[in-house]
């Protein structure tokens, strides 16, 4: 009988994962400082790897999500530029005078923007401030977006 195949993971670029150090003990948080412009994933990449920041990135056992069943759709697209700038919004609040990191914001604010737009327009209301469409209440009108199909989106 063989023993079940392990996965191992590659191993990330130096510089591409968190790290933490040595003497920080289990089981206690600890988040590490981030310098002012940090490198950072697309909004796609951040979606699946559940931040924007490398330097943040640390999977539970080096476990890294490979697939985002919504990626490549608009939904997707949605979903990546508000994680994005969720992440971005919080490194803002401890870091409030980087520009470069403002400016990124302010891009992917406008293509979020859009996105949302050309998604309601395609498939209804996202939110509830999307609701009315021609002076129509939509929210409650079908299909919920949980009712499309894969790559439907």
């Amino acid at each position: 009988m063989h023993a079940p195949h392990q996965h191992k993971p590659e191993p990330m670029p130096d510089g591409m994962t968190g790290r933490l150090p040595a003497e920080a003990p289990l089981a206690v948080p600890f988040v590490p400082f981030q310098h002012d412009n940090p490198p950072q994933y697309s909004p796609e990449e951040g979606l699946s790897r559940g931040t924007i920041f490398p330097g943040l990135d640390l999977p539970f056992h080096n476990i890294v999500n490979q697939t985002n069943p919504a990626h490549g759709t608009l939904l997707g697209e949605v979903m990546a530029l508000s994680t994005a700038l969720l992440e971005l919004g919080l490194y803002l609040d401890t870091h409030p005078h980087d520009k470069a990191v403002m400016q990124i914001y302010g891009h992917y604010l406008e293509k979020l923007r859009d996105a949302r737009d050309r998604y309601v327009k395609a498939h209804g209301p996202l939110m509830k401030q999307d609701a009315v469409q021609d002076g129509q209440y939509a929210w409650i009108a079908d299909p919920w977006p949980w009712d499309y199909q894969e790559g439907m989106v």
